[in-house]
């Protein structure tokens, strides 16, 4: 069985890249600043300079290049200048040429390649995602979530908005509530509200239609919040091995959530100048574009001196948190989610009410409760918009609650 062919670092030069020559070099550049090795680097290189010296043998010009040529690329039997022979290249090595196309397009120098169809109803609906964003001051990843799922919805609505009537829209969500759970049907119908609403602002729908939508019942403040107490947060967050770039990563990215009570979001996207150590506040960028500045415990102030000391990658980024292996990218939000599940893991807590950020929040919340921190002191650190939603945590305070209770009607008292 023929092998796979891999390019030894000291052919690299003996491969012309021809037209791709400052391409290459540019994407070493990068790769260089990602954090990648110099074996690393230098692998992708003689894949780009093989690409480059492939092309100018079969004469194909730059702006050509298509999925159909990294195919014909991957077939070929290789004997390009500087290359072992060999009767086919491996995926692997493939792939490196593949990321090198990226980044072609990237610079506008070929088109992105295996570009789908435009689908129907695209351009509406990507009109209406860019209206969340310059309006609403929601998520990129919310955007993405209600502009699927009206997608979703469009086939059932019909093709022509100005037909829309009110029994037709409660219509399509009575019956997508038939085939889908209730909490996916509460952020489906939100999702449609905000996109009639954006129609009827364009005057592409009849007005009002928002409010033809049924509500979706959700008994609010039914269920106890989701925590684990102080002694096992600090067990969590003691789990960390400090010896290591992640552990200590991981130690201050726990405190924050477990004192501060922030949420993945908050944490992927903090930035350096976010810190201000003069004052020891920290600023938060809240859901609606809101920002409040909280007060910067000791303990994980100094945890982030550690990380940016010690542990973090050198690389051109304004987020704090970064991965530890190379590309060095911003941590994304479930990369935070799981560093909590993993501590948990390791700290040996059995059976938690949940494994998210959010048990750590709850935790903090329900922890300043029974400091004697009020309602509306939680409800600040949190950020809530409504003190209702803090009042979800006055359920934990079993103490006041007993001094409210009343007796069931026919029980005896001792």
């Amino acid at each position: 069985m023929p092998k796979s062919t891999e390019v030894l670092p000291d052919c690299t030069q003996l491969m012309n890249p021809g037209a791709l020559r400052p391409f290459v070099v540019a994407f070493t550049d990068r790769l260089s600043s990602l954090g990648h090795t110099r074996l690393t680097v230098s692998g992708y290189e003689a894949s780009a300079r093989h690409f480059g010296q492939w092309l100018q043998n079969r004469k194909i010009a730059v702006a050509e290049i298509d999925d159909s040529v990294i195919h014909r690329f991957a077939q070929h039997r290789c004997r390009c200048p500087g290359i072992r022979q060999a009767a086919r290249l491996s995926v692997k090595y493939v792939n490196r040429a593949r990321r090198f196309v990226g980044f072609l397009a990237e610079c506008g120098a070929v088109t992105l390649l295996e570009q789908e169809p435009p689908r129907p109803n695209e351009d509406v609906i990507l009109a209406f995602q860019a209206w969340l964003r310059r309006h609403r001051g929601i998520s990129e990843r919310t955007v993405w979530r209600h502009g699927r799922m009206v997608m979703r919805l469009l086939p059932a609505l019909g093709p022509d908005s100005m037909q829309y009537d009110a029994a037709l829209v409660r219509q399509v969500i009575l019956d997508e509530g038939k085939r889908s759970s209730h909490a996916y049907l509460k952020t489906m119908t939100m999702a449609l509200r905000g996109y009639l609403r954006y129609l009827a602002a364009h005057g592409l729908c009849r007005p009002g239609l928002d409010q033809a939508i049924p509500t979706i019942p959700q008994w609010r403040l039914s269920a106890l919040p989701r925590y684990i107490p102080s002694a096992d947060v600090e067990r969590v967050i003691g789990s960390c091995d400090v010896t290591t770039s992640m552990g200590i990563r991981d130690r201050a990215v726990l405190l924050l959530l477990a004192r501060l009570g922030l949420r993945a979001g908050d944490i992927a996207g903090m930035r350096l100048d976010d810190i201000d150590w003069q004052e020891g506040t920290l600023r938060v960028r809240g859901k609606g574009r809101r920002e409040i500045r909280l007060p910067l415990p000791q303990d994980a102030g100094d945890a982030i001196i550690a990380y940016l000391r010690d542990a973090r990658p050198l690389a051109a980024c304004e987020q704090i948190f970064l991965r530890i292996v190379a590309p060095y990218r911003p941590l994304a939000s479930a990369s935070v989610s799981s560093i909590v599940s993993l501590a948990l893991e390791r700290a040996g807590i059995d059976d938690p009410p949940s494994r998210g950020t959010n048990l750590l929040r709850h935790s903090a919340a329900t922890g300043m409760l029974r400091a004697g921190a009020t309602l509306d002191m939680i409800g600040t650190v949190l950020r809530h918009r409504s003190i209702d939603t803090t009042a979800h945590y006055a359920k934990v305070d079993v103490d006041m609650l007993l001094q409210i209770a009343q007796p069931w009607p026919g029980s005896v008292s001792c």
